[in-house]
């Protein structure tokens, strides 16, 4: 199958096209379920161990460990002998755990390298 070059002369990409990786291979589902991997908790641990080398899986794989600290952590503090009066922050927390690991699941899906909010910045930190 042939593919259509779908750039204008900027070199950005548009719709319908193959989407590159961030290590110039193309999408397929076998990078793409290592990245979604990465944002569903402690399976995070599988492309950190499997997929060290790859750039793409490893961008993902510590956003996706800071936000499993992150919940962790927002879990071991806020669930303490004071639950009720915590409770309403914790579902906050909760709520924004998923939503950005949505995101992060989206931006796996797509193909992007993008920093999700708070976390993405925290990750840079990340040496590994």
């Amino acid at each position: 199958m042939e593919e259509q070059n779908n750039h204008d002369s900027h070199g950005h990409q548009h719709e319908g096209e193959h989407v590159n990786l961030g290590s110039g291979e193309k999408h397929h589902d076998g990078k793409t379920l290592f990245g979604v991997l990465c944002y569903l908790g402690p399976l995070v641990i599988i492309p950190l161990l499997t997929k060290s080398d790859d750039h793409f899986l490893k961008f993902h794989a510590k956003q996706g460990l800071v936000l499993l600290i992150a919940e962790i952590i927002s879990s071991i503090l806020l669930k303490g002998m004071f639950m009720w009066l915590f409770f309403p922050i914790y579902q906050i927390i909760s709520i924004a755990a998923v939503v950005l690991s949505i995101m992060g699941i989206v931006n796996v899906v797509q193909g992007r390298e993008k920093e999700l909010p708070l976390i993405g910045g925290i990750a840079h930190y990340l040496k590994f």
